[in-house]
């Protein structure tokens, strides 16, 4: 019974990460762990020549990227998207997030996130013959 309270002050005291929130959210709108779904990840970098190397880094790993200048952004005027169908997986998701902070930094950059794509996967209904 101790070791049931401790757990619990043990979880209230956890901060949920923004990772964490995003693959609850997502399993809840029915994602499921074993299947690859297109995930989307966002980076601000400061120059063409930032977003080039970050390229370089990405695509090898399977990431697809596309680069857009933003209009009225001084500070980082590039957006890099990176796209890459994986499966959704807390622990995955935790060491991108690392990842692509540590890349965005490297250049200068911010890592802003990442998304699902395509939104949640449909439902599939049976009907049972009488």
């Amino acid at each position: 019974m101790r070791l049931y309270y401790t757990l619990r002050r043990m979880r209230r005291g956890h901060q949920e990460s923004w990772d964490e929130k995003m693959v609850e959210r997502l399993r809840a709108e029915g994602y499921v762990p074993f299947n690859e779904y297109p995930l989307d990840f966002f980076l601000g970098l400061p120059d063409e020549a930032a977003c080039n190397a970050v390229r370089a880094r990405l695509e090898p790993d399977g990431f697809s990227v596309d680069v857009k200048p933003i209009q009225d952004e001084v500070t980082l005027p590039f957006s890099l998207h990176a796209t890459k169908s994986m499966r959704l997986i807390l622990d995955d998701m935790l060491e991108l997030s690392k990842r692509m902070t540590a890349i965005a930094t490297e250049f200068h950059g911010r890592y802003d996130g990442w998304a699902a794509s395509g939104g949640p996967p449909k439902k599939v209904h049976y009907l049972r013959s009488v």
